[in-house]
């Protein structure tokens, strides 16, 4: 049977295609989102699929990525429209934390994650599809710290094998610590990088604790009734690529060149 994120996926993208473009063209209805939607899929019709695609339906309603009506004239089913948050998610539906097929499949594209920082996004995903941003920003935070972890022993790993001593603090337990002192480690290699690996460590790296790091704090340690907002955790999803892509680059780096 499809999976939930590859019905949401391809769901999205009928919505997509069907949005009105000019004034005669039909409105958005729920029964030819749902029909096209089956069609696309490809798959022996029958109950179970049907409910499967039902659950994706109405979980973009529940979650704020449609809403019901056309307008104050015709304000009820079949008719639905895209919400401020819907059409966010459209504007860059390969990609998107709205679609997790997507985004994993660019995830996928430029860096392969170890098994701990998978099933953390994973979740973390989960949680943003179903509006709970707080925890979806834990788990995002948590993925990002398994990546600098990994870094951070294959660090040690490629030092140790040249007998070289280990920089002050690399091995603390605190990932916060870890992290000021991998990033102070390779900011004394970065002369040895090539160009654009040294560019994006400059710009990249940052992101990890002034927005990653600083929202997973905020769920963590909150201060407010209402400490993550979805557009923080939004921001923090889609820096998330960057920051495995940079950071599988480095490893690649250290593993083959650092001497």
């Amino acid at each position: 049977m499809a999976e939930i994120y590859d019905i949401r996926t391809i769901m999205l993208q009928v919505i997509q295609d069907q949005q009105p473009k000019g004034r005669t063209d039909a409105a958005l209805a729920q029964n030819s989102v749902l029909g096209e939607t089956k069609r696309r899929l490809e798959i022996t019709p029958g109950l179970a699929i049907d409910q499967v695609i039902l659950t994706a339906w109405y979980d973009l309603f529940r979650t704020g990525y449609l809403a019901w009506g056309l307008n104050l004239e015709n304000p009820n089913p079949p008719f639905f429209h895209v919400t401020e948050n819907g059409r966010h998610t459209l504007e860059s539906l390969s990609r998107d934390p709205g679609n997790p097929a997507g985004y994993l499949r660019h995830l996928a594209s430029v860096a392969e994650l170890n098994p701990i920082a998978h099933s953390y996004l994973a979740e973390g995903l989960d949680c943003y599809v179903g509006g709970l941003y707080k925890a979806a920003a834990v788990m995002v935070g948590g993925a990002a710290e398994s990546i600098i972890l990994e870094l951070r022993d294959a660090t040690i790993q490629k030092l140790t094998s040249l007998d070289k001593p280990i920089p002050k603090h690399l091995d603390d337990w605190r990932v916060k610590t870890v992290s000021g002192a991998l990033h102070s480690f390779l900011d004394g290699q970065k002369a040895q990088f090539g160009h654009e690996l040294r560019d994006e460590f400059e710009a990249y790296w940052t992101a990890f604790a002034q927005q990653i790091r600083a929202v997973r704090n905020d769920a963590g340690h909150p201060t407010s009734v209402d400490p993550v907002t979805q557009d923080s955790v939004h921001a923090s999803l889609l820096i998330f690529p960057e920051l495995a892509g940079l950071a599988s680059k480095l490893k690649k780096w250290i593993m083959s060149d650092l001497k």
